[in-house]
């Protein structure tokens, strides 16, 4: 019998597996801290005797290299994947054996990258389940467009092609088990579900169930913004990370954060955005420890800025720096917890700003008072639909455009409340005065307010 045990990293979107028989299993696209993989093989008292990545990842950094190197395991890479440290090169059709009757196959299914390739774990000569990495997922499949903007549509298509391949050489009870696709932005369209099999892809996913033009077509036109971070993943993992370092960062006093403020350093408060509102470091940004922390402070902060993190607990720090260093911030350059009073110099106050919901907004254009309102949502969200009058700029451009924002009190929006909060701490940061719109999108209209299309 075979096991597969899937690792799920919520603040990414994405998943890792190990899989395996009694004595050895394989781990697939290992996370950068690899203690994880190494405490799920210790449990099911198996050797990891394989490393397999599906592609050089372009949305977080991989611990294939030093999770093979400490188990002594061969490390398999797509042999096509244009690398800088010794692993042993799979092509399509290469396989090897993890334990007895189950043996691991490559399967070139190009797209997500040109080198991308799924794995299909087979039984006694059967496929038992397909680790699908960045190329097949649940209802959609990896996006082409994050290598080179010339081979995107080149790679849609082999997207479509890859996922046909998959689906004509599998059964429909076999298990795709994708890296991507729970959130990641590296899927073309946000996956629901977080479970499928081939059978049920032939029927519910665009790649087959749409002609090869038209998928591309649609692919292509339904493309999301890309994370600014991700620029910096591929080459990492192509040159091999350094080992994480998960070692507690020093701990700043009041004085030190003031100093790193008035250097230009980021001062990221990982608090709720309710707590931040309420009392916060002057300059501080409010990124939510149990919100998308990795993908939107990597998003924002300009790239090797040293940053500071503050928390009510030492274990959201810890939760907090293993996180990041997946998306290669490493090393806090100090960090503080406890109660915000402490975290500011004697004589100084904290500062806030007000929360409030969409029919406080609406309340205060019926009065008539001039206020602006700023959405900071993605385009694509705000295609569907925006409040008549608001300024649009999207959260991890805020940084960069808080010039453009007009001049006045501004109630800053989002889907949900936790990037409005992020916008709201930036704006603040920057002297504005800010209220942060903590509501859902759909209570806009509920509230009265006219919501439009662009």
């Amino acid at each position: 019998m075979f096991f597969v045990d899937t690792l799920e990293f919520e603040g990414l979107g994405n998943r890792s597996y190990l899989a395996g028989g009694p004595r050895a299993a394989v781990a697939v696209d290992p996370p950068r801290d690899i203690d994880q993989v190494i405490a799920a093989a210790a449990k099911r008292g198996v050797r990891i005797a394989y490393v397999a990545e599906t592609h050089v990842h372009n949305d977080y950094i991989t611990g294939g290299p030093e999770l093979a190197r400490v188990t002594g395991a061969s490390y398999l890479v797509p042999a096509a994947a244009h690398v800088s440290f010794a692993r042993t090169p799979v092509a399509d059709g290469d396989t090897v054996t993890v334990d007895e009757g189950l043996v691991l196959r490559a399967l070139a299914t190009p797209g997500h990258t040109p080198h991308h390739t799924s794995y299909v774990l087979e039984e006694d000569g059967r496929g038992a389940a397909a680790f699908t990495g960045g190329s097949l997922l649940i209802g959609t499949v990896g996006r082409p467009d994050l290598v080179e903007p010339r081979l995107t549509e080149e790679l849609a298509r082999a997207q479509h092609a890859s996922a046909h391949r998959l689906a004509d050489e599998l059964d429909d009870e076999v298990p795709v088990l994708p890296t991507h696709g729970f959130g990641s932005f590296c899927s073309s369209s946000q996956a629901e579900g977080d479970a499928t099999t081939i059978g049920r892809e032939r029927t519910a996913n665009d790649a087959l169930t749409r002609d090869v033009d038209t998928f591309v077509a649609e692919m292509l036109a339904g493309l999301d913004d890309v994370p600014a971070y991700y620029a910096h993943m591929g080459p990492a993992n192509a040159a091999g990370p350094a080992p994480v370092d998960l070692t507690p960062a020093g701990r700043a006093d009041a004085g030190e954060i003031a100093a790193r403020l008035a250097a230009g350093e980021w001062v990221v408060d990982l608090r709720s955005r309710t707590a931040f509102a309420e009392g916060h470091v002057a300059g501080s940004f409010n990124f939510e420890g149990d919100g998308k922390l990795a993908t939107y402070l990597a998003w924002l902060i300009p790239w090797g800025k040293p940053v500071t993190l503050l928390a009510d607990t030492p274990e959201r720090i810890a939760d907090a720096q293993r996180e990041l260093a997946r998306v290669g911030i490493d090393r806090p350059a100090a960090a503080a917890t406890g109660d915000p009073a402490a975290w500011i110099r004697e004589g100084e106050r904290l500062a806030s700003f007000p929360r409030a919901r969409f029919a406080d907004l609406a309340e205060v254009r019926g009065r008539g008072e001039e206020v602006v309102v700023l959405d900071v949502r993605r385009d694509s969200e705000r295609a569907a639909g925006h409040v008549e009058g608001a300024v649009h700029v999207p959260v991890h451009e805020l940084y960069g455009r808080l010039d453009e924002v007009p001049s006045g009190t501004v109630w800053v929006h989002c889907a949900g409340g936790m990037r409005a909060a992020i916008a709201a701490s930036l704006l603040d940061a920057a002297g504005r005065a800010v209220v942060a719109v903590d509501d859902g999108f759909d209570a806009a209209r509920e509230a009265g307010l006219t919501v439009t299309r662009p």
